[in-house]
């Protein structure tokens, strides 16, 4: 894994290493995402699926090996708790939903139709998106954005981030944020540790998000 790569290769590996150790993934669905990501840029020549397959296997080794001393209650768990929390506070919470902060905003507003169908509003959202993990992954902390649906006031900005700040500290997250209406709070010692386990909700399914603020009409 230590080799020299090509260009075209350390592209294709970034993209393993986020999706093996984001753990939302099944190594069969890494493997396929990876596969159509070569062809869609046209790598074929260059990187074939069995060396796909293989930095896909010891990325995940490397990974199996590091969780085996990770706290039994680490960050990445106590972020989903914070998020569950927020949910059930009717908070639109979502993991992972999409590349950048226009899809995340996207999901939300999908979220927010399915409340509205059964006579219901979120108080507010906040959500990590796709580059935001890149750098979650690599070490480099995590950053969160917040709003509320149709809201142009700062007051009421502010207000959904002090309630995400509030419990994510509740949670034993180190939280930065200046204040700013405008500005995403930062997780600055952020830790991604996170492992894929079929028998484990899906979060990237947010019809558990859905039910949460559902059930707490």
């Amino acid at each position: 894994m230590k080799q020299s790569m090509s260009e075209d290769q350390q592209f294709i590996f970034d993209s393993i290493y986020t999706q093996v150790r984001s753990g939302f993934y099944s190594l069969e669905d890494i493997q396929t995402s990876i596969v159509e990501e070569i062809e869609d840029n046209g790598f074929e020549d260059e990187i074939s699926e069995d060396w796909a397959h293989e930095h896909i296997n010891l990325v995940y080794q490397e990974l199996l090996k590091e969780s085996k001393n990770w706290e039994s209650n680490n960050q990445t768990q106590r972020l989903i708790a914070a998020f569950d929390e927020l949910a059930d506070s009717k908070f639109i919470a979502l993991h992972y939903p999409g590349y950048t902060n226009e899809d995340g905003e996207y999901e939300v507003e999908e979220v927010e139709r399915a409340l509205i169908d059964n006579n219901e509003k979120s108080n507010g959202y906040c959500f990590y998106h796709g580059q935001d993990l890149e750098r979650a992954v690599r070490g480099e902390g995590l950053y969160i954005s917040f709003q509320k649906i149709n809201n142009e006031s700062d007051a009421v900005s502010k207000e959904i981030a002090k309630k995400v700040v509030e419990v994510l500290e509740k949670h034993d997250l180190k939280v930065d944020w200046n204040g700013k209406a405008t500005s995403r709070i930062f997780l600055p010692d952020f830790k991604w540790e996170h492992i894929y386990d079929e028998d484990s909700r899906d979060l990237l399914n947010y019809n558990y998000v859905i039910d949460a603020i559902l059930l707490n009409k």
